[in-house]
């Protein structure tokens, strides 16, 4: 793969020569564009939707809530710094000579497996131990606003991401792959926070987790567990429509 006369390969010899303070640096401020570019998402798609509201009020935004989505970005930047280790370690290897056919191949399995275990994890932070100490905090959002999909507890963040690097463990993706699939998923939970419907309706009856079906997880909590697709809650007996 070429980009403007560089091949792939030079392109991880430049990161592979980072230093670890140059990748922090990095990782913060990857990190932090893409939480701006959420926000940003949000409020632009907010007020250009005709669409009603799905709650009549948006969540207020708190400092509380404001420190945590910070927080949250640091935690996202220590994820991609592990990463980075593991690949240096040579735990994670990037495939550099891959078609497009297989880029494609490889972002719908990342998207169906994630969302996969996505619906486990999120199931297991319902259990009522858990769910007071960890995703408690994020349901306090029944309502949402543009800081929702950030007012996550630490464990949660890192817990997701982990189950990330488990599979880029397991598999040689392709980089173009992982940033195909970062992209669609900070997208997609920047969409399904929204208080506003983005997707038609005949997109919930094709299994697509739509923005109305996570804003029905946040007004009943035992339903919906799902992030990109409603298949698993179909399978388990927990969707809602």
């Amino acid at each position: 793969m070429n980009f403007n006369g560089l091949e792939f390969s030079d392109y991880l010899n430049v990161f592979q020569k980072f230093s670890w303070g140059e990748w922090i640096i990095f990782s913060l401020v990857i990190n932090l564009f893409l939480y701006l570019f959420s926000i940003g998402l949000y409020l632009f798609v907010d007020k250009t939707c005709r669409k009603d509201k799905l709650q009549k009020e948006d969540h207020p935004v708190t400092k509380s809530d404001f420190l945590l989505s910070l927080l949250t970005v640091i935690c996202n930047s220590f994820i991609m710094l592990l990463g980075v280790l593991l690949w240096k370690s040579e735990w994670i290897t990037l495939d550099n000579n891959t078609s497009a056919g297989i880029v494609f191949l490889e972002v719908a399995a990342l998207i169906l497996l994630m969302d996969f275990c996505m619906y486990l994890f999120h199931y297991a932070a319902h259990a009522p131990s858990i769910y007071k100490m960890l995703h408690g905090k994020h349901h306090e959002h029944v309502s949402t606003n543009f800081l929702s999909l950030f007012v996550l507890h630490p464990f949660e963040t890192i817990g997701f991401g982990l189950m990330m690097i488990v599979l880029l463990m397991g598999y040689n993706f392709s980089l173009t792959a992982i940033v195909t699939y970062l992209t669609i998923n900070l997208i997609w939970g920047t969409i399904g926070h929204l208080n506003r419907e983005f997707f038609p309706v005949r997109f919930d009856r094709l299994g697509i987790g739509t923005t109305r079906f996570h804003n029905l997880h946040h007004l009943d909590e035992r339903k919906n567990f799902g992030f990109y697709t409603s298949i698993w809650d179909r399978l388990f007996g927990t969707y809602k429509n």
